[in-house]
């Protein structure tokens, strides 16, 4: 029987950008979640917050918000307590630790954090390649790429380059498969745009496995057998040797840990 979703809801006076990111963040430390995201974005009237809060309360989720505006801030607020349903403020105690800290206040108006400028264009383009770019659709793009990011199967390689790619890199990922060798233009790539993702072997084959089920697929596939995983391992380690480039164990590594780790490896990569 397959199991039920989770709902989380994010509502936003801007584009939810920032919701999003920290609820993707989150979902990633749990395994097995189910999860599906509702995104509201561009909210900015009492009346359609109220709708679609109460859209919400039947599923049994919680509402994640970055509202910056007071009546709305206080809407949700109320409408959380009439319908008892959860929500989680992103911005507010940021924002009330600057004001109580540094005796400002805030500009209450939305979207401040997506001006466009060189910054937001840079990274709504890297976030363009990056998605055409999924798993290897592209090999040209390798080139062009800031980031090519390796590894075998369930390596965390697309929700790793996602989140690169928020931070403004163009990114490529490749699966590293025995049965196929490297195309030549990852060869022809420096090694210091190369990263190379590895996983405990018996850590993986849990992951798989769940993989399986979750897919409703029969147990005892040679795609979750340690001896496929190990050999799998062993011709990645192989590849990454050859190409001299940095190796990183993502095994019980959060997805931001292992981002903050490239991004250290990655030549011109300043914290945006």
């Amino acid at each position: 029987m397959e199991q039920a979703s989770h709902y989380v809801t994010i509502v936003s006076d801007s584009i939810g950008d920032t919701a999003d990111a920290v609820v993707q963040a989150v979902i990633h430390q749990f395994q097995n979640q189910r999860v599906t995201i509702r995104r509201y974005g561009n909210v900015r009237s009492e009346d359609e917050l109220r709708k679609l809060m109460e859209e919400t309360a039947p599923l049994n989720g919680f509402v994640a918000y970055t509202l910056v505006q007071p009546e709305l801030r206080e809407m949700i607020r109320e409408e959380a307590v009439r319908l008892d349903l959860r929500i989680v403020d992103i911005m507010g105690p940021m924002m009330q630790a600057f004001i109580d800290t540094f005796d400002d206040s805030p500009q209450e108006r939305p979207g401040l954090l997506h001006q466009l400028d060189d910054k937001y264009f840079r990274r709504m383009e890297a976030i363009e390649f990056t998605v055409a770019c999924d798993d290897g659709r592209d090999l040209g793009a390798m080139l062009k790429a800031d980031i090519v990011l390796l590894g075998m199967s369930r390596t965390s390689k697309t929700p790793l380059s996602i989140f690169l790619a928020h931070r403004g890199k163009k990114v490529v990922n490749y699966a590293v498969v025995p049965e196929v060798g490297p195309p030549q233009e990852l060869l022809s790539l420096p090694s210091n745009r190369v990263i190379g993702l590895t996983m405990k072997p018996e850590y993986m084959l849990k992951i798989r496995s769940e993989r399986l089920k979750m897919l409703g697929l029969p147990e005892g596939s040679q795609y979750a057998s340690l001896e496929r995983i190990r050999e799998e391992t062993e011709y990645a380690m192989t590849l990454y040797a050859k190409l001299g480039c940095p190796v990183i164990d993502i095994t019980n590594k959060a997805i931001e840990e292992t981002a903050g780790i490239i991004m250290g490896h990655i030549p011109d990569s300043p914290e945006d």
